[in-house]
């Protein structure tokens, strides 16, 4: 199917993280398949368009991939570029992740003009954030902060704190670190206290499933450690029932074939944090994502799921 095209186009959201996104994908490409031409179809998300709504109101986070995936399915373009927690535990039937990029620093990042750290932040003061998650971890450690939830594209976020409305802003350090913005990064939020939002720091490629040769293109893309670790994290939200609207969080990571995965879910308000974590082979990835969900609807996770989504 590729030997006899020319251009493989690329879809993308047009925020600016999404648009480098796009452009480290090509720049990838080009330098394993130079004799291609490589061309960004640039694309206006509902998540992107309609930002006074929240996610849930939206559909979920599938709200910034199913218009490129509409792309790939119509012909407008042959492959997708993800942050993988914006995509959803199950994708549209003829679809598939052809490669999961090496992790970026999976940490949330602390930011703000006035203030070192997070403790620093003095009673009452402001903060922003576009997560849920963020905000129960936030509320569990820090009760007397005022938290906004904050939505939009990087760029947005750090000139409402730059304008003053904010005392500070809470990001995944990929984005900031992706943009050049690390500079911006007062802190380094720990994983034990701030555990990540599902995938967090990886980018994904979406292609058709029956389009053998661009998935065999796509492999050299694709970080083995990356993807089980992608694997057990998503296995892990698919159980709990798959929902972005509510704050569930889980990080694996990959040692001499070993998985560990770590899970956390909570109520918005941070008046109960559930956590857990289990080890085992790294080629058992789903089934350990799985396994853990099960020990945390075994403590009680099913309950606080209850109100947004229906578990399996």
């Amino acid at each position: 199917m590729l030997s006899v095209m020319k251009t493989i186009r690329i879809a993308t959201r047009k925020s600016p993280l999404a648009l480098w996104q796009a452009e480290h994908i090509k720049a990838l490409l080009i330098k394993q398949f130079p004799h291609f031409h490589y061309e960004l179809v640039p694309i206006v998300s509902s998540g992107d368009r309609f930002q006074k709504d929240t996610l849930a109101a939206l559909g979920g986070k599938g709200a910034f991939v199913k218009e490129l995936e509409h792309a790939l399915f119509d012909g407008r373009a042959e492959i997708a570029v993800h942050s993988m927690k914006d995509v959803p535990v199950d994708l549209p039937q003829g679809l598939m992740l052809a490669a999961y990029l090496k992790r970026e620093d999976p940490r949330d990042a602390f930011v703000s003009q006035h203030f070192a750290r997070l403790e620093d932040l003095p009673q009452g003061a402001k903060l922003g954030t576009a997560s849920l998650r963020r905000k129960a971890l936030l509320k569990h450690l820090r009760p007397d902060l005022q938290i906004d939830m904050l939505r939009g594209n990087v760029n947005t976020r750090l000139a409402k704190l730059h304008a003053g409305e904010f005392d500070a802003l809470i990001f995944a350090a990929a984005g900031l670190i992706r943009l050049g913005f690390q500079d911006q990064i007062k802190e380094y939020l720990t994983i034990d206290q701030f555990l990540p939002a599902i995938t967090q720091g990886i980018l994904g490629v979406e292609c058709h499933v029956d389009n053998s040769e661009l998935r065999s293109m796509l492999t050299c893309l694709n970080d083995q450690t990356t993807q089980k670790a992608a694997l057990a994290e998503r296995a892990f939200n698919r159980r709990l029932g798959g929902a972005c609207h509510v704050p569930v969080a889980g990080y694996a990571t990959v040692h001499n074939q070993q998985l560990q995965i770590k899970g956390l879910v909570a109520k918005v308000d941070g008046s109960v944090i559930l956590r857990d974590e289990i080890n085992g082979l790294a080629e058992n990835c789903e089934a350990l994502g799985t396994q853990l969900a099960e020990q945390l609807i075994a403590q009680g996770a099913d309950e606080i799921l209850k109100p947004y989504v229906d578990t399996p």
